[in-house]
């Protein structure tokens, strides 16, 4: 049966994924920018919700995957301060600055796993030479591949996915993720030959404040204060009942 992996940012969205079918969650902060690592306590507080495998993304800012030396070792804190929690497995990624996997960084991070679950994110849709990256993770001993197939979303890429799948030959899971719904969910993974799937299912959340304080903005004045995106159940559901061909 497809497993699918929703990615999500807080409490409620965690809860949300488990409501909806979900068996595996991604969590990370800063959707807006792509993700980057969530704090400890949220962390804990989610490791606490049964029934859901917990992966954690290590990303320790916005931006590109050309990591110096103080972002490896915060990378490495972090991935360990996951295994003492209790996570289940860690998404990692980073590149060279010739678009390359940075092989031994990621091996550093690997190492620090201590037997995690490792994904390797979406920096793979940065790489230049996917064929041989793929190869690259297959050796660090990556378990699964989080991938557009380097297009804008994973049904524009399921074309390079499914010719990944088969140069994987089941030495690594690849899972598409980016623009994944509920209309689309099982034609990915029929045109990807995929057997998981990653989506965030999100919709629009208004707030509760009832005073409003106008022209304030926490840091991008296109952002409007009071409305945020979260994990929806409905759109979780929907998306797992598509994949399992429930009417």
């Amino acid at each position: 049966m497809p497993i699918l992996e929703i990615c999500t940012g807080s409490m409620a969205g965690a809860f949300a994924a488990r409501e909806g079918g979900a068996r595996r969650i991604e969590l990370c902060a800063a959707l807006e920018v792509g993700g980057i690592t969530p704090s400890a306590g949220l962390i804990a507080a989610v490791r606490e919700i049964s029934g859901l495998q917990l992966h954690v993304l290590i990303r320790p800012r916005g931006g590109d995957f050309l990591y110096d030396e103080y972002e490896a070792k915060c990378m490495e804190h972090d991935i360990r301060l996951c295994h003492k929690l209790g996570v289940d497995g860690v998404v990692i990624g980073a590149l060279t600055a010739e678009g390359d996997i940075d092989v031994a960084m990621c091996r550093r991070l690997v190492g620090a796993a201590e037997g995690m679950s490792i994904t390797f994110h979406r920096a793979f849709d940065m790489c230049r030479n996917p064929e041989q990256a793929l190869e690259d993770l297959i050796e660090l001993g990556c378990h699964r591949l989080l991938t557009s197939g380097q297009a804008a979303t994973a049904l524009g890429g399921a074309t390079l996915i499914r010719r990944l799948v088969q140069q994987a030959a089941g030495r690594i899971i690849l899972m598409p993720g980016c623009g994944v719904n509920s209309t689309n969910a099982a034609e990915i993974l029929e045109a990807t030959g995929a057997a998981e799937i990653h989506a965030s299912a999100r919709r629009d959340v208004g707030s509760g404040m009832l005073f409003r304080h106008g022209g304030v903005n926490m840091g991008n004045k296109d952002l409007d204060e009071y409305a945020r995106k979260e994990t929806c159940a409905e759109e979780v559901r929907a998306i797992f009942k598509a994949i399992h061909g429930f009417e």
